[in-house]
């Protein structure tokens, strides 16, 4: 099956990050972000991929506000890669995942942290969940599971939320506990998201990449968190937005300006 959403192959490929990028972390898509998609959206040259840690379910959503009905799109970090179009049922179809036996972490982190709250994504749906998380930290369906169901079947990703310990404490936790490859985590938050090994967004969008037959260094990607890093590192144009941590700036090519600066909107443009 082609992959293909348009009737011309594509000369660039754009990878753009939601969060802190596209969207600010409250939600809003400024004037200025939301023209630049649509101009990007009209150019048969430029293949628009949407590059998150966002659940299935949730980057559908963000692809319907934008009026994204063709597309492609890399959620939860790499672990799962959708193909969008309206004539498919619910609007999307999964042409890639992978996954891992996600009990042997649960089980680690529980002896390490026994009073985390812990997540796997019931793809397309929702969460299961070891207790509830925060408000308005996970959408879609969320159900109550045991860490047994929680580990029963193979996962996408493990999410670990301990509102107690702080960034740097978390990450010391699956350094000590050798847990599988930690993806990202997200720093204004105990949160830390673990994928299967050897993937992220970068090794997601290089699939995407050789099935498009775009040349490596006519793919362009932005983004502003810790899992960008592998991305921008991977992009033929990596770009940080302004604001972002020093680790993710130092793995870009360059940095624009901030989210409420024009910072993607400048990025898009140049392209033209």
């Amino acid at each position: 099956m082609s992959i293909l959403t348009r009737t011309v192959a594509p000369q660039v490929l754009l990878a753009v990050d939601i969060d802190g990028t596209l969207l600010t972390w409250d939600g809003e898509l400024f004037d200025s972000a939301e023209r630049a998609i649509k101009r990007v959206l009209a150019a048969p040259e430029i293949e628009l991929v949407l590059a998150t840690g966002r659940a299935v379910h949730s980057t559908v959503g963000v692809a319907r506000r934008l009026g994204i009905r063709h597309g492609l799109a890399v959620c939860c970090n790499g672990s799962a890669t959708i193909r969008l179009d309206p004539d498919l049922p619910g609007g999307w179809e999964l042409i890639d995942v992978v996954t891992f036996d996600a009990a042997p972490a649960i089980a680690s982190i529980r002896r390490r942290l026994p009073d985390a709250r812990l997540a796997v994504e019931d793809l397309g749906y929702g969460f299961k969940v070891t207790a509830h998380f925060p408000s308005g930290e996970l959408d879609g369906e969320v159900r109550v599971v045991s860490d047994e169901e929680l580990g029963r079947d193979p996962a996408t990703r493990v999410i670990l939320r301990d509102t107690d310990l702080t960034l740097d404490e978390l990450h010391a936790v699956v350094e000590e506990t050798k847990l599988p490859d930690v993806a990202y985590a997200v720093g204004w938050t105990g949160w830390v998201d673990l994928n299967p090994p050897g993937v992220s967004k970068a090794s997601a969008l290089e699939a995407i990449r050789r099935q498009l037959g775009v040349e490596s260094h006519l793919t362009v990607a932005v983004g502003d968190g810790g899992n960008d890093i592998t991305m921008l590192e991977w992009a033929g144009r990596g770009v940080a937005m302004g604001g972002s941590r020093q680790d993710v700036v130092a793995a870009a090519d360059e940095e624009t300006g901030p989210i409420d600066q024009e910072g993607l909107a400048s990025v898009i443009n140049s392209l033209f």
